[in-house]
């Protein structure tokens, strides 16, 4: 089915930036997918392929329940922003309705009728009307589920992305159903002229012009993939989204599952691993891994 939307090139910075500014953020779950470890750690080897489809067809005993999250950042002068949208609130009783026919036969999903940021932002005093901004890490079904729950918002991806997800369907990880909304949807150019690099990271985005939100290129697990580095009161925060599932896979011990371009994958995974050398104090949150997402704070500020 074609995608109508047309989105729009955006005019960066956004408006709203003020100079010095750093931002609160506020990891949110929004509910769990269920995958067998292949997902997030692919095996190698001669009987690799074997492996794999003996996990996806086999019985489901001994896959993970994996975070879907989405991050809530507060700007003092651009107000409340999203990365990513988590989980639909229909997700909670019929994955069908916002997945698809055959999302419903391939994605199980945990999640409690209050974790849909319908009731998880007004628990925090917003409406779901005030969101002012939304960075999309990328497209896949995870992480545009409930992209219409926020028609007021002003949705930022990366063309690529974009390109890649109207191109693609369920077997690259989208479902236009999701993100075709006649919303304000503005992509970014990572070729432009404006685009520069910053500490590790060949090429970046001041989305609001005063430091506070950067946005990176990090293709591999799509095409378009991209990340965001806050600055806080008190460190910066690496929203990495897939470009790592886990921490595993940061570190080059584990290799997902679903990679779009594993020659990109490396070298943003490269350009992450710098980053964390040269700045030791900085929170490094990875896509899906259970384990990180226990330890991380209610907020960072």
């Amino acid at each position: 089915m074609p995608v109508v939307t047309e989105p729009q090139p955006a005019s960066l910075p956004l408006t709203g930036g003020k100079r010095g500014a750093t931002i609160k953020v506020h990891p949110i779950l929004s509910g769990e997918i269920r995958a067998p470890r292949a997902h997030t750690d692919r095996p190698r080897g001669r009987l690799a392929n074997v492996k794999i489809a003996s996990q996806l067809l086999g019985p489901r005993g001994g896959w993970s329940w994996l975070p879907v999250p989405a991050f809530l950042v507060e700007h003092p002068g651009v107000g409340p922003i999203l990365i990513d949208t988590g989980l639909h609130p229909s997700c909670a009783t019929d994955v069908g309705a916002n997945m698809g026919r055959a999302g419903k036969l391939i994605y199980q999903v945990r999640m409690e009728h209050d974790q849909a940021l319908r009731f998880q932002l007004p628990a925090r005093g917003l409406e779901p009307r005030e969101i002012r901004v939304v960075i999309m890490t990328h497209l896949h079904i995870d992480h545009a589920s409930a992209v219409s729950e926020f028609p007021h918002a002003t949705f930022i991806v990366d063309r690529r992305e974009w390109a890649a997800a109207v191109e693609g369907g369920l077997r690259q990880g989208y479902h236009h159903r999701q993100f075709d909304h006649a919303f304000d949807w503005r992509t970014v150019d990572y070729g432009a002229p404006s685009v520069r690099s910053f500490a590790s990271f060949a090429q970046s985005l001041d989305l609001f012009g005063d430091g506070s939100i950067r946005l990176l290129a990090t293709p591999g697990h799509t095409l378009g993939h991209q990340s965001v580095l806050l600055r806080t009161g008190t460190s910066e925060v690496l929203v990495m989204g897939d470009a790592a599932y886990t921490e595993r896979e940061l570190r080059g011990e584990a290799q997902p599952l679903v990679v779009a371009d594993e020659h990109l994958r490396r070298r943003s995974l490269g350009e992450i691993r710098r980053y964390v050398e040269q700045t030791p104090n900085a929170v490094v949150i990875p896509g899906h891994d259970a384990t990180a997402w226990s330890k991380l704070k209610s907020v960072y500020e």
